[in-house]
């Protein structure tokens, strides 16, 4: 048997209207339009708040109504509601009502509309079947005043949950379906969907990565289950790509009346917390490891220094080699030793060694940025060879002057090459040494690389050195 269903409720004799999900009437029969004392076309493709304005209580106990419909996807009843009805005179009357609003899902599981059932109660004798019924609507009068009680409780509490900083959630059985979850939870998820939904369905990517089997654990032995700065694994909304997140959690099984279990989830992100405390880790490792090889440098500044120039000469050389690293030491500080500049290298160096007046030298090159280790090893080259200028070369003489270049230019197998020039002029003639010292060697080392390498010319004009390598 084949039945026209919008034939059968159009002539039942109980009140049926239909909305979409933005509350629109679509549909309604002739025994609501007779209950609402109503016209179609003065209603249809009206919201329902439109047609049959409302306010205070009434408003708040229909809208609440039809949100936990679209929330949920369930129905919801209402027991008794006063409601004011357009009459004929242009004024209203209150009439009070009992409704029950069904949804209809699409095939995504959203509401798609809403039909409503409404019966009016106002105004039934005291005799007979009617009396009884008079006294099932002072019944549901007592129950709809103890369910507005609760409710503005439970509103009251869904709304302390909704503003809550962590993420809140509870999941109802043993198919951990979500009954409710506040804003920093949805938020945590990428704004999906989820109350109605199991977790596998909301969230399936944490399927694979256990926390499903987590949550059959705690109902099972009743236990919670703490998690401790735990990495999951989330798809955030953007793009649909998964975002690694960090989270203090706990799953915490929860029973109620009417046989209910389930569990309550509450945490927070912690995230940027591991991320700070990553980067303190490395930070420490790091400074660690700075920290050593400045002492091995200085140890090796001692020995040399001491070794090769005893006394007070020796004291001063130390101190001054001193100086030059804590000028390279103190500009990658301020760059948090991540990378320096190379002329902000060699100007710093020069103004240690050879004081500020700047017409004894020229600097000329590309901005090149130099890695700590390598930024340490040049400024300690260039003030040696300032010492060596100062006490045999052009800055020894006051018509003497230093003309410093540098380019760069493709490795033959991979990387930039690196070529720094020091080049003298105007100073005394210079005439290489019988023997070197540790500040010859010091520069001879060049960038410190294996693949560095340095070429010291003693020119009639004055000292050139000229310093290849990978940066």
């Amino acid at each position: 048997m084949n039945l026209d269903f919008e034939s059968v409720l159009a002539r039942s004799p109980n009140p049926y209207v239909i909305l979409d999900a933005s509350l629109v009437i679509q549909w309604a029969n002739a025994a609501y339009l007779s209950a609402t004392e109503s016209q179609w076309d003065e209603i249809k493709q009206r919201g329902i708040f439109e047609a049959f304005p409302s306010e205070g209580e009434s408003y708040r106990q229909l809208k609440s109504s039809f949100d936990r419909v679209l929330e949920t996807g369930e129905a919801d009843e209402i027991a008794r509601i006063p409601y004011n009805i357009p009459n004929a005179q242009g004024g209203f009357d209150t009439h009070i009502w009992s409704a029950t609003h069904t949804p209809f899902l699409d095939e995504n599981g959203d509401v798609e509309y809403i039909l409503q059932h409404t019966v009016r109660i106002t105004g039934l004798e005291q005799s007979g079947s009617e009396r009884d019924a008079a006294s099932v609507a002072r019944r549901a009068e007592a129950v709809e005043e103890r369910y507005r009680g609760a409710s503005k409780e439970l509103d009251r509490f869904r709304s302390l949950l909704e503003q809550a900083p962590g993420f809140v959630a509870v999941l109802s059985g043993r198919d951990h379906r979500f009954v409710m979850a506040n804003a920093a939870y949805r938020q945590l998820v990428g704004q999906r969907k989820l109350v109605g939904k199991t977790v596998p369905e909301a969230l399936p990517e944490v399927i694979d990565q256990g926390f499903i089997q987590l949550l059959d654990e705690v109902l099972e032995k009743n236990e919670p289950y703490f998690g401790k700065k735990e990495r999951i694994l989330l798809n955030s909304g953007k793009d649909g790509e998964l975002e690694a997140r960090f989270l203090e959690f706990i799953y915490q099984p929860i029973h109620g009346g009417d046989d209910f279990e389930g569990i309550l989830v509450q945490g927070h992100d912690v995230t940027e917390e591991v991320a700070f405390e990553e980067h303190q880790r490395i930070l420490i490792n790091e400074l660690n490891h700075r920290v050593k090889n400045t002492l091995a440098v200085v140890q090796g500044l001692a020995k040399q220094s001491f070794r090769s120039e005893p006394g007070s000469t020796g004291i001063d050389a130390f101190s001054n080699r001193l100086a030059a690293l804590a000028s390279a030491h103190n500009l990658l500080t301020e760059r948090s030793w991540e990378a320096a500049d190379l002329e902000s290298i060699v100007t710093g160096s020069l103004a240690a060694t050879a004081g500020s007046d700047s017409s004894r030298y020229s600097l000329t090159g590309p901005k090149v940025v130099l890695a700590p280790q390598t930024a340490v090893t040049l400024s300690m080259v260039v003030h040696e060879l300032c010492t060596n200028a100062l006490k045999y070369g052009a800055l020894s003489e006051p018509a003497g002057f230093v003309a410093i270049t540098w380019q760069t230019q493709p490795a033959e197998t991979e990387g930039t090459l690196l070529i720094f020039e020091w080049s003298e002029h105007d100073g005394p003639v210079v005439v290489e040494p019988q023997t070197g010292g540790f500040g010859s060697r010091l520069v001879k080392r060049g960038l410190g690389s294996p693949d560095s390498r340095t070429t010291l010319e003693y020119r009639a004009s004055g000292l050139y050195c000229r310093i290849e390598g990978k940066v």
